[in-house]
């Protein structure tokens, strides 16, 4: 029996020396030990081998800590901004959104934090690598599909802000009878912009040639940013009421959705990290911690300001609250709608390719130059994909019920998925859970799964409920 004890006692130790593989905690350089094997940002390694070892790590070039900033809330910010003064409504007031806020955060930091270690430990560049080393092929096939739909969700969304500010600019020009002629009515309106500038960018085999033009979605962000901080105080408005409390317990979680949406850069963290130069986690952390403090400045100011300025009268789009006849807002207007365009098919692409990775998964096509039927594969999924994003933004009331819904999603990706890592990543270091350490891992992962999918629920049914009982009428200008 002491012979036993004795033996249990050394294999723990063994498993404690080799945590820092997993959790390293210091500050010594992570050494490059990735494969070149071929395919979706995978190199197996022993702690995965039952992986198929076609799955692949691209080369990695030499980014910076500020490149990875600028990566990640190019990343993050987005369509959600317009959204958040009336999410802080429907919350309850300004400081339960941002006392909701201050948690979320917390929760996407670790979650971030963990999706890096867990892509390092099974040697991955892309989520669906990371879930593939950490939880196997269902897994990857699970994660690529969950990432396809939440791109497709979002494209929505980007096609219903640019029908939004179309009707902006021309109820300020035209009057607000201009949608009684077809060819300014929204229908036509989002379906011709849409063919005109996204189109055309949605058919490349890679998206190099959109880099450039996207880092101007920060910028245009930030001038949004600006722009509603201005009007508050330059704008004549009369605010409506101002809610300092929520009417009911549970609408503290109205705001969750358009915050995880706001934050959701967990599909772009794992790329970004895998391209950093200095990849030890103290560096990674510094570069997480001024990302999300930054998009918190961003949204804060945002929702804060906005809601101020036309408190439970303010739109979910909170452009469409301004008069477009003043330039400073036809320059947020136009800001909008060129990190709409440039970023649509940069969403396509990603959803495109983890469709087109659950396909060549499925038929067992691995090669890693194109096959025949590439272009044709290509073709049909971005034809498809553009047609019925525009079916459904045409028909959406607002981009309000779409965030909801991507919001729920957006836990998933947050909560859940992390969570599934972070536990995989333990048993395969320790299946025994010899460590004690290793046990806390493990009830922190449960119980951080465990909530994502609570929040995702509860989000989930109020959405269902709000579209039930909601009569569904657009919030549209035209009168």
């Amino acid at each position: 029996m002491d012979d036993y004890v004795h033996d249990d006692s050394n294999f723990a130790l063994q498993v404690e020396q080799n945590l820092d593989v997993v959790f390293p905690n210091d500050d010594s350089s992570t050494t490059d030990n990735y494969s070149t094997l071929g395919g979706y940002g995978y190199a197996s390694s022993s702690s995965s081998s039952s992986i198929d070892s076609h799955l692949i790590l691209p080369e990695r070039s030499q980014s910076s800590r500020l490149a990875a900033v600028f990566l990640l809330v190019n990343a993050a910010l987005g369509a959600g901004l317009l959204n958040f003064p009336q999410a802080f409504d429907q919350a309850g007031g300004i400081s339960v959104a941002l006392l909701v806020q201050l948690v979320l955060v917390c929760c996407v930091c670790f979650g971030l934090l963990v999706l890096a270690h867990s892509s390092w430990h099974v040697h991955a560049a892309t989520l669906q690598g990371t879930m593939a080393g950490t939880c196997g092929k269902k897994g990857s096939i699970v994660c690529s599909l969950l990432i396809a739909l939440y791109c497709f969700g979002t494209c929505v969304t980007f096609l219903i802000i640019i029908g939004d500010q179309f009707d902006r600019v021309l109820k300020s020009l035209v009057g607000p009878n201009f949608c009684y002629s077809w060819y300014m009515n929204r229908q036509f309106t989002i379906s011709a912009s849409a063919l005109v500038f996204i189109l055309p960018m949605c058919y490349s085999r890679t998206i190099d040639f959109l880099k450039y033009a996207s880092s101007l979605g920060v910028l245009a962000v930030v001038y949004v940013v600006g722009l509603v901080v201005a009007q508050h105080y330059t704008g004549d408005f009369v605010p409506g009421p101002i809610k300092t409390s929520p009417d009911h317990w549970t609408d503290v979680f109205y705001v969750v959705p358009v915050i995880c949406f706001g934050y959701q850069c967990h599909v772009s963290v794992v790329p970004i990290y895998s391209c950093m130069d200095d990849r030890r986690m103290g560096s990674f952390t510094v570069v997480i911690v001024a990302t999300l403090a930054l998009c918190s400045s961003a949204y804060t100011l945002t929702g804060t300001y906005g809601y101020l300025t036309f408190g439970s009268d303010v739109s979910s789009d909170i452009l469409e609250d301004y008069s477009g006849a003043s330039m400073a807002v036809l320059v947020g207007i136009v800001a909008i709608a060129v990190k709409t365009v440039t970023t649509y098919p940069i969403l396509l692409f990603c959803g495109r390719e983890a469709l087109t990775s659950v396909w060549c998964q499925f038929v067992g096509d691995f090669e890693p130059s194109y096959p025949p039927t590439e272009r044709l594969r290509r073709v049909v999924i971005s034809t498809l994909w553009f047609a019925t994003t525009i079916v459904l933004a045409v028909i959406s009331p607002g981009i309000g019920i779409v965030i909801d819904a991507l919001g729920s999603l957006a836990a998933v990706f947050i909560f859940i998925l992390p969570g599934l890592c972070l536990l995989q990543t333990c048993l395969q270091r320790d299946p025994c859970l010899m460590v004690n350490r290793m046990r806390w891992y493990v009830g922190i992962a449960v119980m951080f799964a465990a909530v994502g999918a609570f929040i995702m629920g509860v989000v989930l049914v109020q959405t269902v409920e709000r579209v039930l009982t909601t009569p569904a009428t657009p919030s549209y200008l035209c009168t």
